[in-house]
């Protein structure tokens, strides 16, 4: 087609000393059931810092180019696209690639952009929504009135949940590491904040009279973290395991999981086949989209690098420093 280029930039990751440089290659062409998305703004995700240092190789049938999601504008369809058209703004969960300028997509994990909501914010979207309803609300079974800990409430899946569970009609209390960060959290909606740092979260919940009732646990930390989760967890409650940045292993008394009848679970979003993906896009649409529109559920954007700083951008966000997400703007 003549308004598709014929080479893009990319950001690419030397395989021996995995620093990144921008490169450029043919624009792919979008397969049936396909979108090819002109990229303006790409998310970052701690998937991408641990593909890039060869932790997390990405699947067979993935883009080997970092970036789970974007927001763009729709510029040709595959066969048996037909909710789709060139010129719609879109966000999308992509199977690789999206640190690029332009990308594939399945149409399947494409939302449209809300209208009140600018390119970078929209790519601050899919990977955090999708991975925010798959574990509260399709594992765990988020219900109204529930208390739900969010731990890594700074994080861009954290400062997405928070309005998240509130808008479901969730009480939220979450952690995050400073001060100033749980003070925004608890703008944010969240009725307590704890700084991990200098406060151990079980001992707050229980000054709180909390023990034994928070529904549901949303954990990124693991460690040390997983029997706190299990001494303050309701009976009947579900704890959900996204990742471990505090270490995946730990001695754990699991006497409690039996006397509180317990669910302990755990997935990541990658690994998940784009049927169950879509079923998200689908649920997502008919339970949050309005939320999103009406400024209920909005992401936070810390910081915005262009694609050329991608590595400054990893950097940041290694450190740890940031507050909500992190993009990449083409």
């Amino acid at each position: 087609m003549d308004n598709i280029p014929a080479t893009r930039r990319f950001v690419a990751v030397d395989p021996e000393d995995r620093s990144i440089s921008i490169e450029q290659g043919p624009v792919p062409e979008p397969r049936p059931g396909e979108i090819l998305i002109k990229v303006s703004a790409a998310g970052l995700n701690r998937a991408d810092l641990l593909q890039r240092k060869g932790l997390y190789p990405p699947p067979e049938d993935a883009s080997p180019i970092m970036g789970l999601e974007v927001a763009g504008e729709v510029l040709a369809t595959g066969t048996g696209v037909e909710n789709w058209h060139v010129g719609d703004r879109i966000c999308a969960l992509t199977h690789g690639g999206g640190y690029s300028d332009y990308t594939v997509a399945p149409a399947s994990q494409c939302l449209p952009v809300p209208a009140r909501m600018d390119m970078a914010e929209a790519a601050a979207l899919p990977e955090a929504l999708l991975t925010v309803w798959h574990n509260l609300c399709q594992r765990c079974h988020l219900q109204a009135g529930e208390k739900v800990l969010i731990h890594g409430g700074a994080s861009g899946i954290g400062t997405l949940a928070i309005p998240i569970c509130r808008a479901l009609g969730a009480e939220v209390y979450t952690t995050a590491g400073s001060d100033d960060k749980c003070r925004a959290l608890e703008a944010r909606g969240a009725t307590r904040a704890i700084n991990y740092k200098t406060e151990d979260f079980e001992q707050v919940l229980t000054e709180l009279g909390l023990k034994d009732k928070i529904d549901i646990i949303l954990d990124i930390a693991g460690g040390d973290f997983i029997q706190k989760n299990i001494n303050v967890a309701a009976p009947e409650g579900r704890i959900v395991n996204i990742a471990f940045i505090r270490g995946a292993r730990a001695e754990v008394n699991f006497g409690p999981l039996l006397m509180k009848r317990l669910v302990l679970t755990g997935s990541t979003l990658r690994a998940q086949n784009f049927s169950q993906k879509a079923i998200m896009v689908k649920e997502i649409m008919e339970r949050l989209y309005a939320h999103l529109e009406n400024g209920d559920i909005d992401p936070v954007v810390d910081r915005v690098f262009p694609l050329e700083e991608a590595e400054q951008a990893q950097d940041y966000m290694e450190s740890g420093q940031h507050m909500g997400k992190i993009i990449l703007q083409m």
